[in-house]
């Protein structure tokens, strides 16, 4: 064979190969560019949020944002439970299914959680594909028992009421004292915080004597609507026993719902004096100086401890003297 034939075949092997290659190779390149990496997740954010809050539970709303990198994400699913921070014990529990999961984005996944409206929990998150735990996180929540529920939400409320004005939530004065009982003039002061009117409230004036925390008297006002940025300023009579100290307390009612309350003191014992958080004694204090229209011009009278106290004393000391007498007569008129 020369040297033409041979350089020849060995031009039509390396033609064949070249072929064979261009086959097989684009396939091979295809294959490789359809292989996707694998996928990575990780917790971004955990946001809670107040759901619907009842008398005796409350709903949290989790927020979960994933960080999605690398290939599809399939069969993920989110776990989300509640612990309570002094038991210790799980309250509730949530596992939602996601959809897969494509491109390198942030995908948010939202789940309810209702818990006892107590105390406080720490909400864990933890992130599963296909079985698998990849990824979890905490957060702790508290004061879910501060949570209000809709029943008891109201932009009305006592202008003063433990604030550093000074001013007592609640006024009274002495209207009339008589047959030693006293009537009170009391008044509060409501604003609407709100942006709308208000709902129509009314108030309950109760006085309660200090000692014994009996109810004296009890009064409801109605106080209708106020209008937003306004001060309502309900007042009653209420009728007590003259001589004792009294805790006046105002409670504030919307739709059946006790929504508020204050408390003031009102001092009518001559030797005390009560404040909501101490008591003076030996004060001077007459309750008819105090008394509206007229005052300094009523006179009160003092019993002795004896006055009232043995209603029949005085006649049966008048019989034994008048025994006495009769026989100090017949000893006289013997011989």
């Amino acid at each position: 064979m020369n040297r033409e034939r041979i350089l020849a075949v060995a031009i039509a092997v390396v033609a064949v190969a070249g072929l064979l290659t261009l086959a097989v190779l684009p396939g091979a390149i295809a294959t490789a560019s359809t292989d996707d990496p694998p996928s990575r997740l990780r917790i971004e954010d955990v946001a809670i949020a107040p759901g619907h809050v009842s008398g005796g539970t409350a709903t949290l709303r989790i927020e979960t944002r994933l960080d999605h990198r690398g290939g599809s994400a399939e069969n993920i699913s989110v776990l989300v439970r509640a612990i309570h921070l002094d038991s210790g014990l799980v309250e509730a529990t949530t596992r939602t299914r996601v959809p897969t999961i494509d491109g390198e984005r942030e995908t948010s996944i939202i789940e309810n959680l209702s818990v006892e409206r107590r105390g406080g929990y720490r909400i864990e998150t933890v992130v599963f594909e296909n079985g698998e735990r990849i990824a979890e996180g905490g957060k702790e929540v508290r004061g879910v028992d501060a949570l209000e529920p809709a029943y008891e939400r109201t932009a009305v409320d006592f202008h003063w009421n433990g604030d550093t004005s000074g001013l007592p939530p609640i006024d009274y004065s002495i209207a009339d004292v008589h047959d030693d009982t006293a009537s009170l003039n009391v008044s509060t002061y409501l604003t609407n915080r709100g942006d709308d009117a208000s709902e129509n409230v009314r108030i309950v004036f109760v006085a309660r004597q200090a000692d014994s925390n009996i109810v004296a008297d009890r009064v409801s006002v109605p106080v209708g609507t106020i209008e937003t940025g306004r001060t309502a300023d309900p007042s009653a009579t209420v009728t007590v026993p003259d001589g004792y100290n009294y805790y006046l307390d105002a409670i504030l009612w919307k739709d059946g719902v006790v929504v508020g309350s204050a408390r003031s003191a009102a001092n009518l014992d001559p030797s005390k004096r009560l404040s909501v958080n101490e008591t003076q004694t030996d004060v001077e204090l007459s309750v008819s100086d105090f008394q509206e229209g007229d005052r300094g011009k009523s006179e009160r009278t003092t019993r002795t401890a004896n006055d009232g106290g043995q209603p029949g004393f005085t006649v049966l000391a008048g019989i034994v003297a008048l025994l006495g007498a009769g026989l100090l007569v017949r000893r006289n008129g013997q011989p």
